[in-house]
């Protein structure tokens, strides 16, 4: 068996085509939606990010800001452009980018964001909603999953599902979606005794845990799909300096019926997720308006 290869590039592609139709139709009814993000320090890839951000906005017509402040900015200075930020009603969405420095209370700052606004999805209350299944912002890479499982034509309602990660970003949210959708889902880490044994028995598969090629082909159950949103640098050895996920690619695709690949999977459904979130920040704020 060789897995069907799930192309997030392709998806992307789809996807913010809807969404640049979706923000012209705004601009003309005289709501552009703009998204504003916050850079905090010179971390390099931090900084490729929000550059990949602000680039996917201007593709997508979407209106970007950026604010930039140095590795010793103050949290008063943070706090107060984010209060700014909320006030203004041209802005339909707020990023902090992540990590900040250690100085500053990151907490604070993802809950000084005003919810309606909080398009990565990380403010407390959008946390809370989305555990109720109400209306909230997804966070953007568990959306994006989300989204790759619907256009694979995955069951989700009735599988098990295995998420490997805790995280607040990926790990949590994406448990919460998949039990909102109807799976049955085992969230393990690295307390969880005998991993294999859950993962074998995972219909859906998702890993985010930040090791390289960790999840191998004998730890996946004949058919499932994998979803890798793990993105690592190899160190040494013969691929040295490449890119890999968590999943071991080529054992694991000989098992599993999907599976993402990395680069080229998950990672570009992730900014993709967020300038829907702006523009549908965008999109209430019109019809507030009776736009």
């Amino acid at each position: 068996m060789t897995a069907r290869i799930i192309d997030g590039n392709a998806l992307s592609a789809q996807v913010r085509g809807e969404i640049a139709e979706r923000a012209a139709a705004l601009t003309a009814r005289g709501v552009q939606p703009c998204l504003a993000v916050i850079l905090v320090g010179g971390d390099p890839a931090s900084a490729v990010y929000v550059r990949n951000k602000v680039a996917g906005c201007e593709k997508a017509g979407i209106r970007s800001l950026r604010f930039d402040y140095p590795e010793n900015a103050t949290q008063d200075e943070v706090m107060a452009k984010l209060a700014e930020l909320n006030a203004d009603p041209s802005v339909h969405g707020i990023l902090v980018q992540l990590p900040l420095p250690k100085h500053l209370d990151e907490t604070a700052v993802l809950e000084a964001i005003d919810i309606r606004k909080d398009v990565d999805g990380f403010h407390a209350e959008n946390v809370g909603r989305l555990s109720q299944n109400r209306e909230a912002f997804i966070p953007c890479t568990p959306h994006g999953v989300m989204k790759m499982l619907e256009s694979t034509g995955t069951q989700v309602q009735g599988a098990e599902a295995v998420v490997i990660g805790r995280s607040n970003i990926v790990g949590k949210p994406m448990a919460m979606l998949l039990t909102n959708a109807g799976a049955t889902v085992t969230v393990c880490h690295s307390k969880t005794k005998d991993l294999a044994f859950h993962t074998r028995r995972a219909d859906i598969l998702v890993a985010a845990i930040g090791k390289p090629r960790f999840v191998t082909g004998d730890m996946v159950k004949p058919g499932a799909t994998v979803i890798d949103v793990g993105i690592n640098r190899l160190q040494d050895g013969p691929d040295a300096g490449k890119l890999c996920g968590d999943v071991d690619f080529e054992s694991a695709k000989t098992v599993a019926g999907a599976i993402t690949p990395v680069p080229g999977g998950v990672g570009p459904m992730t900014i993709t997720m967020l300038l829907e979130n702006t523009v549908i920040s965008a999109e209430r704020t019109a019809r507030a308006c009776g736009k």
